[in-house]
């Protein structure tokens, strides 16, 4: 697979949880905040370096309602989640639909590791060291055909391992869309772990969706079908509440969601009196990003 990314990295070159935890200084991509990979060809030192959360911290403060709506319920039930062996269905207007296997992906693919910004939609974030591959590679893989325009995706839907679609929170299966150049874009990729391990259950095994410079709901987890089509497809939370939850649902500090504002977020794991910080435009990703969106009207596309 042809990658847009100079960095070779595999799981095993992933640092060590506690050497991670103890660096003060990463190398990172611009405001962006990609570490140990350089954007474009370039690698750049960002003003102000990132120190990731911790392991507890991402694995056992989560959204995944299809395991509880408590930010903890996910971490408590998940583990009844099977996911080995998984497929994901590749279809809609590619030159190779079928179903492919979790194992024939992953050998396929580079796994490298990207440190981002993760920013949830109820205004609080976190540092992520994901470990994964470009979605565009997996995309390639399948043959995306000329007319597509859109990426459509598709969770599990499991009721006897996932006890929270027992009741209707949402319209299951929980299901997410991109715009085919968001799809495509270098920053755009399937996670498939965290520090180095497998992602765990709670934080969307064996592989989920990460787009770092949109709010969190729009990084679909357990991914098992990815379809491409010529029509915006619709997306979970743009049913349950189109007024609140876009389509594009881009990082904006300038946007306000409807009960509230999103100009600043609380940090998690900083503590009961952490200071909140100011919530960066595309999440800190602008200057990657802002182009996809040129012309736009980002508050009636929000």
């Amino acid at each position: 697979m042809a990658h847009r990314w100079t960095n070779t990295l595999t799981l095993n070159d992933a640092t060590p949880r506690d050497v991670f935890l103890n660096r003060r200084q990463l190398i990172a991509g611009a405001a962006a905040g990609v570490g140990l990979v350089a954007l474009a060809g370039q690698a750049r030192a960002q003003d102000a370096a990132l120190e990731p959360n911790s392991y507890e911290d991402i694995t056992q403060y989560n959204n995944y309602y299809e395991f509880g709506t408590g930010k903890t319920d996910p971490a408590a039930n998940a583990h009844t989640l099977t996911t080995s062996p998984w497929e994901v269905q590749i279809d809609g207007m590619v030159d190779k639909p079928g179903a492919y296997a979790m194992a024939d992906i992953m050998d396929a693919m580079t796994i490298e590791e990207r440190i981002y910004r993760f920013r949830c939609v109820e205004a609080w974030s976190m540092v992520i060291p994901w470990n994964g591959f470009e979605l565009a590679d997996l995309l390639d893989m399948a043959g995306v055909q000329s007319g597509a325009k859109y990426v459509a995706f598709e969770t599990a839907l499991r009721p006897d391992e996932m006890p929270g679609v027992r009741f209707p929170v949402l319209d299951w299966p929980y299901v997410e869309g991109l715009r085919l150049d968001e799809a495509m874009h270098p920053l755009t990729i399937m996670a498939t772990g965290i520090y180095g391990k497998d992602i765990p259950n709670q934080n969307g095994a064996p592989m989920r969706l990460v787009v770092p410079w949109k709010y969190g709901f729009k990084s679909i987890k357990s991914i098992v079908r990815i379809t491409l089509t010529d029509q915006e497809p619709p997306t979970s939370w743009n049913k349950a509440n189109a007024r609140e939850y876009g389509f594009y649902s881009n990082v904006n500090p300038e946007v306000s969601h409807p009960r509230w504002s999103q100009a600043s977020e609380r940090v998690v794991g900083g503590g009961l009196f952490a200071k909140r910080q100011p919530t960066l435009m595309f999440n800190g990703y602008e200057e990657e990003v802002a182009s996809l969106y040129e012309g736009m009207d980002l508050k009636a596309n929000f």
